[in-house]
């Protein structure tokens, strides 16, 4: 039997080679305006949502409050479990700070435009999918210093989020609004070019991927560690990736779950905010640890997400 790559991943797998080639291109002081074209474009996804959503099946999803308490309970309790029952096994100073920095990635909140675009490309319930995704976010903002309280100190307790909530609404919420306004003058035109649409999320994504390893490659994160603990928290992120995701699924399985509604809970309940993780991590490990070791898995599983998610995407995208 003959394996067929989905080109999508062809494609994510080449755009991190160029990524490490030519990192200089996705670094701030370049002269390509890689953060607002992506900005952009993730604002142009969810005007396009807003096109082709149902106003009738929006409000049917924000009823849905089963997948909405698993999508959270996922995201905010399942993986901060997960990684606090390797606790009692830790004996070094050093082994602490690893598995701090993957409690930190374990307490963070979903990503907003790659858990939409991939709950789009595999057919899923996507307007649950702006919702939990949208609300995750706000839910992290207090949610994650309180699980981060339990085991650092930090002097720093006054959180200014404005940009955050500006972007979230701004980016995410008004292109979403505007677009179904527009609804009754454009939907046909979303519909016609659905396929052209789905395009350019898959374009979106690719810039967001280069973005995201070009900053990495460029800063030289890879080498403020030896190759064995690399290979080691390149591991150890695939473990807990499948088992949130495995557990998500067999959650959702026992409250008999539709298609749709599982594709949503997983996609959006196993994704983790590289752009949350940075802001917290100037804040909160400010004076206890090296930001660069403790955003190295929050990096890793970054990547590694969006990598395995698309090819899952891909695959259910032809059922």
């Amino acid at each position: 039997m003959k394996i067929k790559i989905d080109k999508f991943v062809l494609s994510i797998i080449a755009v991190i080679g160029v990524a490490y080639v030519f990192p200089e291109w996705g670094t701030a002081q370049s002269h390509v305006p890689i953060d607002t074209i992506s900005t952009v474009g993730i604002s142009l996804i969810f005007f396009f949502y807003g096109l082709k959503l149902s106003p009738d099946k929006l409000k049917s999803g924000l009823r849905n409050w089963k997948l909405h308490l698993l999508v959270q309970a996922s995201t905010f309790i399942i993986f901060p479990l997960i990684v606090l029952a390797f606790y009692p096994l830790l004996q070094t100073q050093e082994q602490e700070v690893i598995w701090l920095a993957f409690f930190f990635l374990a307490t963070l909140p979903s990503t907003v435009s790659s858990s939409v675009v991939m709950v789009s490309i595999g057919k899923g319930n996507v307007p649950a999918a702006i919702f939990n995704a949208s609300i995750s976010g706000i839910i992290g903002i207090a949610i994650t210093p309180l699980w981060m309280g339990l085991f650092i100190e930090s002097s720093q307790t006054n959180f200014d989020f404005t940009e955050i909530y500006t972007k979230l609404i701004v980016q995410i919420i008004l292109p979403v609004v505007i677009g179904l306004l527009l609804q009754r003058f454009l939907n046909a035109f979303a519909n016609k070019y659905s396929s052209k649409l789905t395009l350019f999320d898959k374009s979106v994504i690719l810039l967001i991927i280069y973005k995201s390893f070009a900053q990495s490659f460029y800063e030289n994160i890879f080498s403020e560690v030896s190759v064995f603990d690399l290979f080691f928290m390149f591991v150890a992120v695939l473990i807990l990736f499948f088992l949130a995701f495995f557990i998500t699924k067999f959650i959702a399985e026992k409250l008999s779950f539709n298609k749709e509604d599982q594709i949503t809970a997983q996609f959006c309940g196993t994704k983790k905010s590289l752009v949350h993780g940075t802001v917290f991590s100037k804040i909160l490990f400010g004076n206890t640890a090296a930001i660069g070791i403790v955003l190295l898995p929050l990096m890793l599983f970054h990547a590694t997400q969006i990598l395995i998610i698309s090819f899952i995407a891909a695959r259910l995208a032809k059922r």
